[in-house]
């Protein structure tokens, strides 16, 4: 019976060990957005510069920096809503793996101030409203997503059709 006993035991901790060793992986890769350089298909992080966050490719999150910490969000601060991620430049961080860019935030923002324009770059997509054959529905992106007011501030209020400035 001891004998049985020490069998049992040492079988649970076998198993236990083998169930430790399996790593997990659970990994969430979106395409690249329409916004994205063309060709960097296998990338996980872009840089941009004007707007000083990085982009998480898999997880389509934007990475900045807020009151001290860095923030993963879908959209970036509200103080860029307007900011053009086609026309943006993108610095393709190919040459890092791992979950945070931003450790190298410093080196970034040194070599890529805003404003930094490498050589030029196509988009994966069109920007909206381009002559794309897609109809835009009168809905404006905001950081590669729709707003659904069409980004128009004054939602709900009538057009006079002129821009809304009074005919004098």
């Amino acid at each position: 019976m001891k004998a049985l006993k020490l069998i049992v035991i040492a079988l649970m901790i076998s198993l236990a060990n083998i169930l430790q060793a399996q790593v997990s992986v659970n990994i969430n890769i979106s395409p690249p957005p329409p916004w994205g350089p063309v060709g960097y298909t296998e990338v996980q992080y872009y840089y941009l510069p004007d707007v000083e966050a990085y982009y998480d490719v898999h997880t389509s999150m934007f990475i900045y920096l807020s009151g001290g910490a860095w923030i993963h969000r879908v959209h970036l601060p509200h103080h860029y809503r307007n900011y053009d991620l086609y026309g943006g430049y993108k610095i393709v961080l190919n040459d890092y793996h791992g979950n945070s860019p931003y450790n190298h935030f410093n080196d970034h923002k040194m070599k890529y101030a805003k404003g930094y324009k490498g050589n030029p770059q196509k988009t994966i997509g069109q920007k909206p409203g381009k002559g794309n054959s897609k109809p835009n529905s009168g809905k404006k992106e905001y950081n590669g997503h729709r707003d659904n007011d069409g980004g128009n501030s004054n939602s709900g209020k009538k057009s006079n059709g002129n821009g809304g400035h009074r005919k004098k």
